[in-house]
């Protein structure tokens, strides 16, 4: 989806509990990722590797997305806890590639450490300069900058409904029954708040889920 069609976007796209139909936005095929052995030891490459969206190259930014905006702290937090400050130096994280990096020190530090490289910055040698060429992009913002109650004013039901309509009668009713189980011991007026959520998405979906429940339809008793 591009920028300008996210800002068209009926729903917001960046809202985990919506999707991108597969009809308007076909999935593009972006390469292949090969399985091609066991680990030879499994501590060294499987419990020591450190995975991490914030891992990025200059030129890639990070969305809005609320869900990777929190991975992008708690992935780096947590290996950093599991591993320490310098887990990209373990041979399983380390780059194949030559790299420059200005993170230095920290515990476990193995390598040169950037030799008697300066430091600090502003410096007489230049070094350790912000690059803008490589700074990420600001984010066109219009209007009030404030809190923006998105499940307030996003439709929650128009998906749903698709979804269901999409099904066969049998995963229908296969759906009812599981949602009643689920709910089991729930409180009637929480089994009524759902089955209107249900009839919003659909009303064949909110009779189901009623009946499932032994529920009458119209008057939620």
């Amino acid at each position: 989806m591009t920028e300008a069609q996210a800002k068209t976007h009926r729903h917001n796209p960046f809202d985990l509990t919506k999707v991108w139909p597969k009809a308007d936005y076909p999935l593009i095929e972006v390469g292949v990722m090969e399985l091609n052995r066991w680990p030879d030891n499994y501590f060294a490459e499987v419990e020591q590797a450190a995975f991490g969206p914030s891992n990025v190259v200059p030129g890639i930014s990070f969305s809005p997305d609320r869900m990777l905006q929190a991975r992008l702290f708690s992935y780096p937090d947590a290996v950093v806890y599991r591993l320490g400050v310098n887990y990209y130096q373990i041979p399983v994280n380390a780059p194949k590639c030559p790299y420059m990096t200005y993170h230095r020190d920290g515990k476990t530090r193995v390598d040169g450490n950037l030799g008697c490289t300066t430091s600090f910055n502003p410096n007489s040698a230049g070094l350790w300069d912000n690059q803008p060429d490589f700074a990420e992009p600001p984010l066109p913002i219009e209007g009030e900058a404030a809190h923006y109650d998105h499940y307030a004013e996003e439709d929650h039901w128009e998906q749903p409904g698709n979804l269901f309509r999409l099904m066969t009668p049998a995963q229908q009713q296969a759906l009812f029954e599981n949602t009643a189980r689920a709910m089991g011991d729930a409180q009637q007026h929480i089994k009524e708040r759902h089955i209107a959520n249900c009839f919003r998405a659909d009303p064949a979906y909110g009779e189901g889920v009623a009946r499932a429940l032994g529920l009458n339809a119209k008057t939620g008793g």
